[in-house]
């Protein structure tokens, strides 16, 4: 049975949700599930925009049945090649031996490398502003690259201002039958699963997206067809400026982190008498994780929203504490920079733990600022450490309130 939505009175979601999958490329939890979008346009030429994951690809070729009606299809547009979209394509070509193939020179590369038998079809390379027709609608082709692979592009239809975005503007989540943004309370119940999504797939590559939306700023966009999530039909601007701020590495709010590495309680009851201070101080928005049992991805989300982070760690084996420093490594992978950090150290018998994440943060990581306080413990925070905590707090709340 089928299950599809009209997009415009051209256009077709023919993709699906997947809730079985639990982890994104098997690192990233998502217990809402994921979409996997494909598009149909109907024209003097039929065309499909892109495929799905192999998990879907049963719906997914029952979807295109249904659209095409027993129509030939003239044209595959992959705009992204990455295995979630593009695993599917070697069974629509199976079906659909008479349809031509239209990607960049790279993606024709990858089809190879995936082992899917494209050669016998028809090769359109698309190239940076080349336009095609498709009856009604025309469409141009804009290079993608690094968003968030090397042989991405988008694609935009001219005709009705649709951008069919590959990755961008995605998120994690399945539809469940709404497809619209507006359909949905978005900042309510997709924002964190968004940038969630952004922050660990794409956030490495923010100069490259800053390039894209360059490029889509010179285009009367009036919707977004993204290859997760929902389509975007109306407040595009507001989305857009995440983006926007996540590609610059722009904390999105005024506010403090406060990420805890703690083996007995001890670290994480200074964590937690830090957050009251600084609630006390009026600085409310405030986010307390223990990084042993908050997935990381959960973590690098948070760390592009808030503008500072407090790193409290024990010391281990004279080290950082590892899951301490995995959070440190990640940050450095995803790029993340121009954040504010404070220190809370501990050990018993050697306290390395701050010296070693200040020396991190200064030579790894891009525009960070580590305050001058830094909270010291032995073991464990005492009443007679009550001013130095004053203390900490005091510089990040005039810190806060600096930024």
């Amino acid at each position: 049975m089928h299950c599809v939505r009209k997009v415009t009175e051209d256009l077709y979601w023919i993709g699906a949700n997947d809730h079985r999958l639990a982890l994104f490329e098997n690192i990233h939890p998502i217990p809402r599930g994921v979409s996997y979008n494909s598009y149909v346009l109907k024209d003097e030429k039929n065309v499909l925009f892109d495929t799905v994951d192999w998990s879907a690809c049963r719906q997914f070729l029952e979807n295109l049945d249904y659209v095409l009606g027993g129509e030939k299809l003239d044209y595959i547009v992959i705009n992204h090649m990455e295995p979630d979209h593009g695993a599917s394509l070697e069974e629509v070509l199976l079906r659909h031996p008479e349809a031509k193939i239209v990607s960049t020179p790279k993606a024709f590369v990858m089809m190879h490398q995936f082992g899917f038998a494209v050669d016998s079809h028809e090769q359109i390379q698309a190239k940076e502003g080349e336009t095609l027709s498709f009856g009604r609608h025309v469409v141009t082709f804009v290079n993608a690259p690094m968003v968030h692979w090397p042989e991405a592009m988008v694609t935009f239809d001219q005709t009705e201002g649709i951008l069919f975005s590959a990755d961008a503007f995605g998120t994690f989540g399945a539809l469940d039958g709404k497809l619209f943004n507006d359909e949905m309370d978005f900042e309510k119940d997709w924002l964190e699963d968004a940038r969630r999504y952004y922050t660990n797939i794409v956030g490495k590559y923010g100069a490259p997206v800053q390039a894209l939306l360059k490029k889509a700023s010179g285009l009367d966009i009036r919707m977004i067809c993204p290859l997760h999530g929902p389509v975007w039909r109306s407040n595009i601007g507001w989305f857009i400026e995440k983006y926007d701020l996540w590609s610059r590495y722009v904390p999105e709010e005024k506010g403090v982190l406060i990420a805890y590495a703690s083996m007995y309680g001890n670290t994480e009851a200074a964590a937690q008498a830090l957050a009251a201070k600084l609630c006390e101080k009026g600085v409310t928005n405030v986010a307390v994780y223990d990084v042993s049992n908050t997935h990381v991805s959960q973590l690098i989300a948070e760390t592009f929203r808030l503008s500072h982070i407090v790193l409290a760690s024990v010391t281990y084996n004279m080290e950082i504490y590892p899951v301490m420093h995995s959070y440190l490594s990640d940050m450095k992978g995803l790029n993340v920079q121009n954040r504010t950090v404070a220190i809370i150290e501990n050990g018993t018998w050697a306290c390395k733990s701050g010296e070693l994440m200040t020396r991190f943060v200064q030579e790894e990581l891009k525009g960070m600022k580590v305050l001058d306080e830094k909270l010291t413990l032995s073991s464990a925070l005492k009443e007679g450490q009550a001013d130095a905590l004053e203390a900490l707090a005091d510089s990040l709340a005039a810190s806060v309130g600096e930024a």
